[in-house]
């Protein structure tokens, strides 16, 4: 026999002990991870919670305060406009057993005396405060050349300076939190990429993302969570009140166009839902909308590959144009033209307009 035909069956392969030992500390890390968000979460909820919420009267704002007042939270409203905070409240009182009070104040006018002052009221008539949402904010959409420096100015006043401010005065308070205050800072995917037509915007809330995350390393250690949000396109009726210059309408209609996609936009509900939920884990940051993960993605991994994209798309854009008219600020209202951007073709950022109490700026603007 000639036992040179035979051959052995070969051995089957076993993943060597480091490699195993690797994969179930992944394993165990992944679960522990898991483990302590769902333990923060059911221990520290928004029930009963005491939250001071910026902007609050209409647009995101008002979606976190529908979902604060329906998990019981008392909530207390600062917008500048009284009207509408009185139509936000009655909005507010039938959706839970949350309790709404509202203060009307221009925090981008507030010094930080002013600042600790409307903290402090705050405090007093809810008696203490868990949370500050830093949501108010405004939208600039127009070519660099007709952007004066007042517009950089106003929106740092209202996108920086307010939420340093007001956190800042609302610390002495959030130190007290039982479980351990938490600041929500609401910034934009506009805070991470430059986004084209919109610098001061852009630039203000980069301003803001770095402020977050500094605030974020060093209050951890007084067991404040910071919170870093970073959302794409939330529909929420900010294509009408934000304010456009150059070509008016064509700015209206391309800022305003992509609203209505669903892939690149989210609703506000769900916006406000995965907000509140981050903020209630204690999660450093969170981005919202696949789009605005890919465009960080991008500015992360190919910095001089994304700003080439951004530049082309640029180059799409409605040019500046030498009429003195286009240094002139408009808002949504009075910028869009039907024969410029068809109806059908916002027709799911009007509705969420008509939804978050955006319809008295209609008035203000004819």
């Amino acid at each position: 026999m000639n036992f040179s035909s035979f051959h052995s069956a070969p051995k089957k392969s076993t993943p060597s002990i480091p490699l195993l030992a690797t994969a179930l500390a992944a394993a165990a890390g992944a679960v522990a991870v898991l483990t302590a968000r769902a333990a923060r979460r059911w221990l520290w909820s928004w029930e009963g919670r005491k939250v001071l919420l910026t902007g609050g009267s209409r647009g995101l704002g008002l979606a976190l305060a529908r979902r604060l007042v329906a998990d019981g939270a008392h909530v207390t409203l600062v917008a500048r406009d009284a009207a509408e905070l009185e139509q936000a409240q009655r909005d507010l009182a039938p959706r839970g057993s949350g309790r709404v009070d509202v203060l009307t104040a221009d925090v981008t006018a507030l010094d930080p005396l002013e600042a600790s002052g409307l903290v402090s009221r705050a405090a007093e008539v809810m008696g203490g405060l868990d949370a500050l949402i830093n949501n108010a904010g405004t939208i600039q959409v127009g070519p660099l050349a007709h952007m004066q420096e007042e517009d950089f100015d106003a929106a740092m006043r209202l996108h920086f300076w307010a939420p340093l401010r007001l956190s800042r005065a609302a610390l002495p308070h959030l130190r007290k939190a039982t479980g351990g205050g938490r600041i929500v800072n609401v910034a934009s995917f506009g805070g991470l990429v430059a986004v084209p037509h919109m610098a001061p915007y852009s630039a203000s809330k980069h301003a803001l993302v770095g402020l977050s995350r500094a605030l974020r390393t060093e209050l951890a250690a007084d067991g404040i969570s910071v919170v870093t949000v970073c959302p794409g396109v939330i529909r929420t009726g900010s294509h009408l009140n934000a304010h456009y210059k150059g070509r008016h309408a064509e700015e209206f209609d391309w800022f305003a166009g992509g609203m209505n996609v669903p892939v690149q936009s989210i609703g506000a509900a769900r916006a406000a839902r995965r907000i509140l939920d981050a903020a209630r884990e204690g999660r450093a940051s969170v981005i919202l909308t696949p789009f605005a993960w890919l465009a960080n993605a991008a500015e992360a991994l190919a910095p001089d590959l994304t700003a080439r994209v951004l530049s082309l798309a640029n180059s799409f854009l409605p040019a500046s144009t030498p009429r003195p008219e286009g240094n002139a600020k408009r808002t949504g209202w009075q910028s869009r033209s039907l024969e410029v951007t068809p109806a059908a073709k916002t027709q799911l950022a009007d509705a969420a307009t008509e939804d978050l109490n955006g319809t008295l700026a209609a008035a203000r603007s004819a």
